[in-house]
């Protein structure tokens, strides 16, 4: 790795970055008074289509908003990822992962939120929405700045998280496990990539809502058959995840980093990478959700981490945590998929097919999020060049290299351009909390006396209601 990108990677991933995230997720889950436990039921009603209505402005429905997103975050960071924090933190960067995913909850019902309170409905009715805005809209023009500096950071975090990175795993997982050859998996999946973004953000909602839930369900449930192939192994696997938090578990084999801020860094880290909360990209594809109550969307969005994180995560650590490959020397991708052969045989085929539905899902949301951005830096001729560009991006992702250098740089670059992203985002949050506090309140006396229909207005001054 060039010592630049090092340096920066182990500054943004520091101690400010755990300070920031984790101190931003504990305020909002006190301002919100611990919406993630009282709010969930009635996310999954939402969610369900209760208080679906076709005539409200917007794209697509709360299932395919929650869909699109989790299209984008439930990716390689669910695979290679978790095997990253664990190969670096131990088992206990697991559980940091688990508290990032809680406090995420908070975060990702107040960021969607506002996206829907802040968004712009066009004249033909599509819309465009995320941080960008409400930071103009929300915070002023004064504030403009800092919606540009978020929007140039997403679309040089597109490239990163939702591009190279997911081809270029598939490549190599589809090369080391198939022998296809790179520069085929490359033009597949930049073509395949195309035919669904090139239809907008509609299309894409078509596409999540199948994928999603398919693919979510097929690895989750090899998982599932893994421990219950073990299960003398399961409560082992979480002493040691407890245990190891606390006490930075070493990993045999010489993996990195044994002490507790390791732990943390890499769980934290990685815990964001993977349900990217307060990275503000979610937001994005929230706004389009068809609804006239902001409350509502974001109730669906605080779904994400627990399936993402909470639930998706936790399967691949502890299948490679009770399967006792976390000790083998591997890491990343090779990781998960050695602790699934070891679960049955052909496990590491499951995880490579995984991989590619992930990955592929991750690259059509992430564009969505990447051109969102671009409209709002440069206006809406420069979208369909830039979907073009980004499926040529993806090519040439796929068939860079296959060096643990390069691979360790591409994953650094990919963790740097998300945090840059979530740093203005989590100052915006902070300056609108007390607006989504607001409607929050009103929402749940309006659903308590039975008003589900009820607007709840927008605050003409925000700032006011800081802290």
């Amino acid at each position: 790795m060039p010592q630049i990108i090092y340096d920066i990677f182990a500054y943004v991933t520091g101690p400010l970055l755990i300070v920031v995230l984790l101190g931003t997720g504990i305020f909002l889950t006190i301002k919100m008074r611990f919406v993630q436990l009282r709010g969930l039921a009635e996310g999954i009603r939402i969610t369900a289509g209760k208080y679906n209505d076709p005539s409200h402005p917007g794209d697509v429905t709360h299932f395919k908003a929650l869909c699109g997103a989790l299209s984008a975050t439930v990716g390689v960071g669910n695979i290679a990822g978790v095997a990253a924090a664990i190969a670096l933190g131990g088992p206990g960067a697991v559980f940091w992962m688990w508290v990032t995913a809680f406090l995420g909850m908070a975060i990702k019902f107040t960021e969607c939120t506002l996206a829907q309170q802040y968004r712009i409905v066009h004249k033909d009715g599509t819309v465009s929405g995320g941080p960008m805005y409400y930071i103009e809209k929300g915070l002023g023009r004064r504030f403009k700045p800092l919606a540009v500096v978020f929007a140039f950071f997403t679309v040089f975090a597109c490239f990163g998280i939702g591009n190279m990175v997911q081809s270029n795993q598939v490549a190599q997982v589809l090369s080391a496990t198939f022998d296809v050859n790179t520069w085929i998996t490359g033009v597949i999946i930049a073509f395949m990539t195309g035919l669904v973004i090139i239809g907008g953000v509609r299309r894409i909602g078509q596409v999540a809502g199948v994928l999603v839930p398919f693919m979510s369900i097929f690895y989750v449930g090899g998982a599932i058959l893994i421990l219950a192939m073990n299960p003398e192994h399961i409560v082992p696997s979480f002493v040691m995840i407890f245990k190891g938090a606390f006490s930075g578990t070493a990993a045999a084999g010489g993996f990195l980093g044994s002490a507790i801020m390791m732990a943390v860094r890499s769980g934290v880290s990685r815990g964001l990478f993977s349900n990217e909360a307060g990275l503000g990209s979610a937001p994005i594809i929230h706004a389009a959700a068809k609804t006239k109550i902001p409350v509502r969307e974001g109730l669906v969005a605080l779904l994400e981490p627990l399936t993402d994180t909470i639930i998706i995560c936790t399967m691949t650590a502890l299948v490679i945590i009770s399967t006792g490959a976390w000790t083998s020397g591997l890491r990343d991708a090779p990781l998960t998929m050695e602790a699934f052969e070891r679960g049955f045989f052909g496990g590491g085929y499951l995880v490579a097919f995984a991989i590619v539905l992930f990955a592929y899902s991750t690259a059509i949301s992430w564009s969505y999020y990447g051109d969102r951005a671009a409209e709002y830096l440069f206006g809406k001729k420069i979208i369909m060049p830039f979907r073009i560009f980004y499926c040529i991006v993806l090519f040439f992702g796929a068939i860079a290299g296959s060096t643990t250098a390069w691979i360790a740089t591409v994953w650094a670059y990919a963790d740097i351009a998300n945090l840059l992203m979530a740093f203005p985002n989590l100052l915006a949050l902070w300056l609108l909390s007390g607006v989504v506090a607001k409607s929050l309140r009103t929402y749940m006396k309006d659903h308590k006396a039975g008003l589900y229909e009820t607007q709840t207005p927008m605050e003409e001054s925000p700032i006011e209601h800081f802290g």
